[in-house]
């Protein structure tokens, strides 16, 4: 286990449609994650306050100056040239598309896990091609990722149906779903985790709320299951303007610490 995860912050939601507030989660996901309500150890049996296993490289400001997603991707790209494995916190899912563009200069071969109640691969969604709901559809356009699986998916329209038959997107949704991840993989893994591929009774602080989905254990154990090594991962969509209690940040410290668990171990 010599790889050191960092944990990095984007608080941005410019290209969020319905609700703004995602923006606000990075700070809310690492209060949770660090407090003493819990603990550091990971359910594999990893302490991640040990030296060596996570660093904080902070929430990045994009609403000061230059290009949100080009500032994005270089500090992604710093990030990896310090030979450390990036998890992010957003902000929105528009995220994962430049933090992804930098992920593919680093690994020739990739393989993009993405669970998700929506597909995210609309060509644009209300004029917008960098919107929350448009990720995934630049990242296969542009070829940054060589197999797409989207777990959880249950709200695929005619349009996005064909956006998956175009880039041979592998989909895995709620109706497909039989409790494991069983798929082989055989590349360098990037996991992209929407926190609305949570049934809202696990995860209401969310900004679009789509009944019918995965519990935490499900996505914990999909994560577990994941057979190749996990070089970096966005936790993206917790609206904490939905998450009075904070209950739902309290989930996705949670799946921070079990991803960064299961990224250290290769």
């Amino acid at each position: 286990m010599s790889q050191t995860v960092a944990i990095i912050g984007f608080p941005w939601d410019e290209h969020s449609s319905f609700q703004r507030g995602a923006a606000e989660a990075p700070p809310l996901i690492r209060r949770a994650l660090f407090s003493d309500a819990s603990n550091m150890w990971t359910e594999t049996g990893i302490d991640l306050r040990e030296q060596g296993r996570i660093t904080d490289a902070g929430d990045l400001d994009l609403y000061s100056s230059g290009d949100a997603r080009e500032r994005i991707e270089e500090s992604i790209s710093g990030v990896l040239g310090q030979s450390l494995r990036p998890l992010s916190l957003g902000g929105d899912h528009a995220v994962s598309y430049p933090i992804v563009r930098a992920m593919r200069k680093a690994h020739p071969k990739l393989t993009v896990v993405q669970f998700d109640a929506h597909p995210d691969l609309y060509d644009e969604f209300e004029g917008d091609r960098y919107s929350h709901a448009c990720p995934f559809a630049r990242i296969m356009e542009e070829g940054l990722a060589d197999r797409l699986i989207q777990i959880g998916i249950r709200t695929m329209n005619a349009h996005q149906r064909a956006q998956a038959e175009r880039f041979g997107v592998e989909v895995v949704d709620m109706r497909s779903w039989n409790g494991s991840l069983s798929v082989t993989l055989d590349s360098p893994v990037y996991v992209s985790l929407d926190v609305d591929v949570l049934d809202p009774a696990f995860a209401p602080g969310v900004s679009h709320r789509e009944p019918g989905g995965l519990s935490v254990r499900d996505v914990i154990s999909a994560i577990q299951g994941i057979d190749a090594p996990i070089v970096g991962a966005d936790v993206v969509e917790l609206n904490p303007r939905n998450d009075p209690t904070g209950v739902t940040a309290i989930v996705c410290a949670k799946l921070v610490k079990e991803l960064a668990g299961k990224m250290l171990e290769s």
